[in-house]
């Protein structure tokens, strides 16, 4: 042993454990592709060329992850003093940092199949977004895996690897200098500097299959990327239009027959939207569901009778059956039910800075003398979401309103059951009711959410599954329904029911649109006729259109369509990720990327699979730039703000023979 030290030099010796770890994390990351393969399905096709792929570029990122994730180490072994590291020792402390790091690395490969299990990608913005609220994220992890015996096994995992390879982690020092192992140092300096500005996430992108596109990349590598691009500018990124242009389509696209422009500005988006017939002034609850995918539904294909009542409901409302989300997380959802606008890239609004006092459905109904309410069963910190409320109209009511001393038939990390929720709400309702105004309440639900546990007795799916979570959420509508049906105040009520986003974002595109199919039910017997509507619709077209079946003569910035005032053929929506951003127009998806990159396809509406458009449809491409640029750039210049000269009453429409569901 002594003879084969003298015969390398100090500075192999001393830094030979490097050697150790590199070679454990470039296994630990091939294992964990070979399992997110696996995982992956019929999502990769069996084509070696995709897996050399994969596996290459991946070795690629998981190398130059290693230069950071190393770093403990290489201060370790730079600092400790000659005679302290070949002690017994620092032996010990050795082996307990390899231990550490190695637990780390094996705990966050883990938490990366768990993460795909649930998404479908790598860890990307959620996985930051999630970071802040460790209480929920880490109750929520409790109470769906069994993590006391993960740990257990990773800890023998990293034992069993610590006694196999031991060896690479001897303290051989024949005398290196402090200086001498500073060089090596630098030079490890100087290769995190290099490879942070010569690489980004997006160089692995260059495949046309999604799933092949995350398995080359490396958890770590995209975490840290996307935590860097959480506030994405948009004149920065993205393809851009010259600014007059860009204001003058969005101008021309939002207009529709009931909206006059209030100005020549053509900066100002501002138009009184008029109707002819008297104002109805019912009450409104609007439900956003938690990931409520269409495909849920036997209505669209489901065979599995999860949502009987909701199937039920379809012919006694107002029916869409074409409708995409704005994308898929709750926030974008609530973003485009409040304020009716494109998602922007980076953080949603509701958790953005300079968020306050923006044009709120709210404030439409509130000029009115409604009272609006953001009812949650969970607590309204988190997503920032009770601040979000407040400051844009509402008031709002969550878990902490609901007393120690009242009756809960099961919650959750992430909140009360629904029907304790609706129990929540039809209190406020009656408060609200018995105080002579209408309301309008957004409530938002918790249950179809991992861990997917609810009431005892309420539905015959296993509890814990989705499919339980998922015939629970009916269950509970349809049972707030029922309790509504006694209150005096049913008649004229209007119960606006949809998602926030589906329940999987995973697919071969960078947007699988049918990933972001949802329905929509506009339900009030008394008031709006039952119907189906087939044509292409946004999450943002909601509010516009709900306010069209209630005649609100008001002045408007939203970016939504009253559907019913719609020429056919120019229908359209907003899919997006965090910085992929949608434009989904007839048959052609347009999506815009960072870097001024862009794709087209034609998307198969049933798979999520898309072919090329080429040549690329220059107008559409002109027209998604248009869109997310104007309402980009009205947010970073505080300009989506409510005005004063917003409340001033909009005088209606001279009668005129206006075609609407509503009686």
């Amino acid at each position: 042993m002594f003879s084969t030290a003298r015969s390398t030099s100090p500075l192999r010796q001393r830094f030979r454990p490097l050697w150790w770890l590199g070679i454990a994390y470039v296994v630990l990351g091939a294992l964990t592709r070979i399992v997110l393969l696996g995982m992956s399905g019929g999502g990769v096709p069996h084509n070696p060329l995709y897996w050399l792929y994969a596996f290459g570029v991946g070795l690629g990122y998981d190398l130059i992850t290693f230069i950071y994730v190393a770093w403990p180490l290489v201060l370790f072994l730079w600092l400790m003093p000659q005679r302290a590291y070949v002690s017994r020792t620092g032996q010990w402390v050795l082996y307990a940092l390899g231990a550490v790091l190695l637990y780390g690395l094996m705990f966050v490969a883990v938490s990366e199949l768990v993460f795909w299990n649930e998404f479908g990608t790598r860890f990307n913005f959620i996985a930051v977004d999630y970071l802040v609220y460790t209480t929920e994220v880490i109750g929520n992890i409790r109470e769906s895996y069994p993590l006391g015996q993960w740990l257990s096994l990773l800890a023998l995992a990293v034992l069993a690897v610590l006694a196999i390879g031991r060896r690479g982690l001897r303290t051989q020092d024949s005398g290196s200098r402090f200086l001498q192992r500073g060089k090596v140092v630098l030079t490890w300096l100087m290769l995190t500097v290099l490879t942070a500005f010569a690489f980004k996430g997006t160089l692995k992108d260059r495949t046309d299959n999604n799933f092949v596109n995350e398995l080359s990349g490396n958890g770590i590598y995209e975490f840290f990327a996307a935590f860097r691009s959480s506030h994405l500018d948009y004149s920065r990124f993205y393809t851009m239009l010259p600014e007059e242009q860009a204001f003058r389509d969005v101008r021309t696209m939002l207009k529709t027959q009931e909206a006059t422009y209030v100005s020549d500005d053509p900066r100002d988006l501002t138009r009184e939207i008029r109707h002819a017939r008297p104002e109805k002034h019912l009450n409104v609850v609007l439900i956003s569901v938690e990931s409520l995918s269409a495909d849920f539904m036997q209505t669209f294909g489901d065979t599995r009778n999860i949502t009987p009542n909701l199937d039920a409901l379809v012919d006694q409302s107002l029916f869409f059956d074409n409708l995409y989300a704005n994308g898929t997380r709750t926030v974008r959802g609530l973003e485009a039910l409040s304020l009716s606008i494109p998602p922007t890239p980076g953080d949603s609004l509701v958790k953005a800075h300079n968020n306050e006092n923006l044009f709120s459905v709210a404030s439409v109904f509130n000029d009115r003398g409604y009272q609006s309410d953001f009812v949650y069963g969970g607590y309204g910190y988190f997503d920032n979401m009770n601040y979000y409320f407040s400051h844009n109209g509402y008031r709002t009511v969550d878990r902490n309103d609901i007393a120690k001393s009242e009756p809960i038939h099961h919650e959750n990390v992430w909140g009360v059951a629904d029907e304790d929720l609706y129990t929540l709400a039809l209190r406020q309702m009656d408060s609200i009711h018995a105080e002579g105004k209408p309301f309008f309440l957004h409530v938002m639900t918790t249950s179809n959410h991992r861990p997917f546990t609810v009431p005892a007795d309420r539905v015959p799916q296993k509890n814990g599954t989705r499919e339980a979570a998922v015939a629970y959420t009916d269950w509970s509508i349809a049972d707030f329904i029922k309790r509504a049906r006694s209150k005096p105040y049913f008649d004229d009520t209007i119960f606006v029911i949809t998602a926030d986003h589906c329940a999987s974002s995973a697919g071969r595109t960078s947007v699988p649109i049918n990933r972001y199919h949802i329905p929509l039910w506009i339900y009030a017997p008394k008031h709006i006729q039952p119907q189906r509507v087939h044509r292409l619709m946004g999450q943002p077209d909601i509010v516009p259109t709900l306010l069209g079946l209630m005649n609100f003569s008001y002045r408007s910035r939203f970016f939504g369509y009253d559907l019913f005032q719609l020429e056919p053929g120019r229908e359209r929506a907003f899919p997006a990720t965090y910085e992929k951003l949608g434009y989904l127009h007839g048959d052609i998806l347009t999506v815009l990327e960072p870097q001024r990159r862009l794709e087209q396809m034609r998307p198969d509406f049933e798979t999520g699979d898309g072919t090329p458009v080429k040549p690329i449809d220059q107008q559409l491409v002109d027209q998604a730039t248009a869109y997310y640029q104007v309402a980009a750039h009205l947010y970073k210049n505080q300009q989506l703000g409510r005005r004063k000269e917003d409340s001033t009453p909009v005088r209606p429409a001279a009668a005129a023979g206006e075609a609407s569901p509503a009686q």
